[in-house]
């Protein structure tokens, strides 16, 4: 069998040539030709694991063409995820305001004066009744935020949300708790009783921290992290964008998780949320397509991380919200309220599911590792001599 390609001659005359069914194939499989360079997205998206990503690496991916950018991001989300596998995760203030800190864009700060008021540790019954409420919601994550610098003097309050991690973990679910900074023998304590993730954001970059944050250091930071990992627990850790950083600040953010010793499991990408009385009241909103350049570079140099889209989620319309998981993204926070801003309905995002054909991605107890040498080394009773 053959086929005749009609092709344009001279003016409007047309002529034809007899082609076999091999060349027909030939044709239809030809890889077009480019004048233009392959861009940087293009060039690293090989989905490799790497942790000696260099800067100028990360800056030379998220200058890339917007269009490179989201189709690189889905090639290596593709190669790596489902993707239309979308985790859907609940977080819970179980311990709000009265924070010692001063994060500039928090109102759960004493420093500043905003509608948020200080409130004690929930009891038992209400995280629970939350925990069965999003697990028949659909999130197969439970996290849990306390506004604490760090758990100096709260022996008991650490006692209950043991307590609630075991709970909520028997229910089936993933479990994750944000509670400030951590130290070795309570990360070990967490993970004995079946934390699965612990989220400790690094904000933004090293240089651009101290204009944020000045009653913790980056170190500090980095320093509970590892404490987490040693122990065997997932890290959850990214950072928010429109603070007033620069683009170099974005980089420098996922430069540090893209050269950790391994790369952080889950990497929340937020928005910032203006709140009345902080600090960054008056920032100005960064638009759907900073945060597509984000989730595309994260997802490009972390290629098997979670990569969530977070805060200010609920700003974006749905074709938004599409650009973002199309990207790389695939997971979100769920329900009316994260820790005290403004989130998505359970309507809204049962409705985006079904419109986009998405699909709910179970929980994954195999996360984490075993507890380093360093910490099994670590005695029980230092557990009970440090808080």
């Amino acid at each position: 069998m053959a086929f005749r390609l009609l092709t344009p001659k001279n003016n409007n005359l047309i002529s034809a040539k007899l082609l076999s069914i091999t060349q027909v194939r030939e044709l239809a499989t030809a890889t077009p030709t480019y004048t233009r360079p392959l861009s940087a997205a293009g060039l690293f998206a090989s989905g490799h694991m790497r942790n000696d990503w260099t800067r100028k690496e990360i800056k030379s991916i998220y200058d890339s063409p917007m269009m490179d950018l989201l189709y690189f991001g889905a090639k290596v989300h593709r190669e790596n995820f489902d993707p239309l596998a979308v985790q859907q995760c609940t977080l819970l203030s179980i311990k709000t305001g009265g924070c010692s800190e001063d994060c500039a864009y928090c109102p759960q700060s004493s420093k500043y004066k905003t509608l948020v008021k200080a409130t004690k540790l929930l009891d038992n019954d209400e995280v629970l009744v939350a925990a069965r409420k999003a697990k028949e919601a659909g999130s197969t994550r439970f996290c849990m935020g306390a506004a604490w610098r760090d758990l100096h003097g709260r022996k008991s309050n650490f006692n209950k949300i043991i307590g609630y991690v075991k709970e909520i973990r028997s229910m089936g679910m993933e479990v994750c708790c944000t509670l400030g900074m951590l130290n070795e023998s309570q990360a070990k304590a967490l993970k004995e009783a079946g934390l699965t993730a612990y989220n400790h954001n690094l904000d933004t970059s090293r240089e651009y921290y101290p204009k944020i944050i000045t009653t913790r250091s980056y170190d500090e930071r980095l320093e509970t992290i590892s404490n987490v990992r040693e122990a065997g627990i997932s890290v959850c850790s990214g950072g928010i964008i429109g603070l007033g950083e620069t683009p170099e600040d974005r980089v420098g953010m996922l430069h540090t998780l893209a050269t950790m010793p391994q790369h952080p499991e889950s990497v929340p990408i937020n928005a910032l949320v203006q709140v009345e009385g902080t600090p960054l009241e008056k920032q100005e909103p960064v638009s759907i397509w900073e945060m597509v350049r984000m989730i595309s570079t994260a997802r490009i140099v972390m290629p098997k991380s979670m990569v969530r889209l977070s805060a200010g989620r609920v700003r974006f319309s749905q074709p938004e919200q599409a650009l973002c998981f199309f990207a790389g993204a695939n997971s979100i926070f769920t329900g009316d309220k994260l820790l005290t801003t403004d989130n998505n309905d359970f309507n809204s995002d049962q409705e985006m599911f079904k419109t986009l054909g998405l699909i709910p991605k179970p929980p994954n107890f195999d996360q984490g590792t075993s507890p380093s040498n360093k910490i099994n080394e670590v005695q029980e009773k230092q557990t009970q001599n440090i808080l």
